[in-house]
């Protein structure tokens, strides 16, 4: 593997890892396992000894935050190997756009988790936190595949709205699953605020959502098979299998761990499944050119 390979699916793999880890703080209870922020407790960035909320949340906590400065060293690794080997390029003005969104974001999710931590894991700042991780995994992917050059095709009309549909809705369950999450006993700390919503109330809808998703994406591969290329079908065709059996996966997942009292290894594997499902569908519309405007 070279050096641009390493940087840019390192970068894709982190952003990813960022959900994850976040997501293993919510789940041991460690959200406020470094009370203060930037500092993990006043006078030391790290954990101390004997800390009140205990050296495992401690750590877990602030090993979400060594990840964010590892993310950092390989962001600007991947924009300073923009500058080197997408300069001059035909699409060199999005890679460079999709190279300082890599900046910006990771700013903002340093300040979004330091307003996190000092609103005690309120649970729009949770929410919001999330998404736009979610926003900047779609950039991170985009990123990688524009400096990589990789194929895309062309689709036909229908096609191509159906797979911009299923990119809103596959955002729309995602979005709905947090208010899920901020609705559950997943908190990330026994003190913290939870959404007003009646948690089973709220998973129904999202499972819903989930329904309509999987029949959409059966409705795109008939589509495709009945209308594009011999070349599309194989090409797109794939993809859109390896979301759908993501898509079942995960709906699988979802309704086990609510009927099994949302056990935490189950929760972990959702969002593991959640970050699959975007990082899928959205391959699937830059592959496809769905995420570009028609001349």
């Amino acid at each position: 593997m070279n050096l641009v390979a390493i940087i840019y699916t390192t970068l894709v793999v982190l952003q990813v890892g960022l959900v994850l880890t976040g997501g293993a703080v919510r789940l041991t209870g460690s959200g406020l396992g470094c009370p203060t922020w930037p500092q993990c407790v006043s006078g030391s960035i790290a954990p101390v000894p004997h800390q009140a909320q205990g050296q495992l949340h401690a750590w877990i906590e602030f090993g979400n935050r060594l990840l964010t400065g590892l993310l950092i060293i390989v962001i600007i690794a991947s924009v300073i190997g923009a500058f080197r080997w997408g300069r001059g390029r035909a699409d060199w003005k999005v890679i460079r756009v999709l190279a300082l969104t890599q900046l910006a974001g990771i700013v903002g999710q340093i300040v979004l988790g330091g307003i996190t931590v000092l609103t005690k894991l309120n649970p729009i700042a949770v929410t919001l936190h999330f998404l736009l991780s979610i926003v900047l995994i779609a950039a991170t992917l985009s990123f990688r595949e524009r400096i990589f050059g990789k194929a895309r095709t062309e689709v036909l009309p229908m096609t191509r709205l159906m797979i911009r549909i299923l990119l809103a809705l596959s955002l729309l369950v995602i979005t709905l699953g947090t208010l899920v999450t901020g609705s559950g006993p997943h908190a990330g700390d026994i003190q913290a605020k939870r959404y007003p919503f009646d948690p089973r109330l709220i998973s129904w809808v999202h499972a819903d959502s989930v329904i309509a998703l999987i029949s959409l994406t059966i409705g795109l591969m008939i589509v495709i098979k009945v209308s594009e290329s011999e070349a599309n079908r194989s090409f797109i065709g794939k993809k859109v299998l390896l979301f759908l059996l993501i898509c079942l996966s995960q709906g699988l997942i979802g309704y086990i761990q609510y009927f099994t009292g949302l056990p935490e290894a189950l929760v972990a594997a959702h969002l593991l499944g959640a970050a699959l499902i975007w990082l899928t569908v959205w391959n699937l519309g830059f592959k496809s050119n769905a995420l570009t405007r028609r001349n």
